[in-house]
């Protein structure tokens, strides 16, 4: 898992100095009322993060999970991350993103198998959602930056 975890911190690496310059007047338009901001995007990713440390944490205490799913636009409309500040977001993000990686690094071999269930989807393994994770993270990615060739900037990572 060490190698996920580093494609992970990479995505990082290359990816959150690219946000950085997105300015927060940018990154609070709607493209159209009922499509999400920049600003909504990337929160949307951090209740990702934080969705998913419950998943691999959870998972490693039991053979097998029954999770809830998540209400994603209940999620992002209730924290109001169209109200919140860019930069700030973009830090809590990277950082929340580090430690997600730490723990994908760190799980032990024999929680790898555990499976979970997600609202009656699945079962999925606890190493398949670790390693969906970075997957889910850049079709977002490529959300936010449309214009941008991600897949040249993804290449060393997935093409290595």
């Amino acid at each position: 898992m060490k190698e996920t975890a580093e494609k992970l911190r990479k995505v990082l690496e290359e990816i959150t100095p690219i946000l950085r310059e997105i300015s927060d007047e940018e990154a609070s338009k709607k493209p159209t009322p009922e499509k999400w901001s920049k600003k909504e995007i990337l929160g949307h990713l951090i209740d990702s993060a934080c969705n998913n440390q419950q998943k691999f944490i959870r998972t490693m205490a039991h053979k097998h999970l029954d999770f809830v799913g998540y209400q994603q636009n209940h999620w992002v409309e209730s924290q109001k991350y169209i109200k919140a500040d860019w930069r700030n977001l973009v830090s809590f993000w990277e950082t929340y993103n580090l430690h997600i990686s730490h723990i994908i690094e760190n799980v032990e071999e024999g929680f790898l198998s555990n499976t979970i269930t997600i609202e009656e989807a699945g079962p999925f393994t606890l190493e398949f959602i670790m390693k969906d994770y970075t997957e889910h993270l850049k079709h977002h990615l490529k959300q936010i930056l449309p214009d941008a060739d991600l897949d040249s900037n993804f290449k060393n990572i997935y093409n290595a």
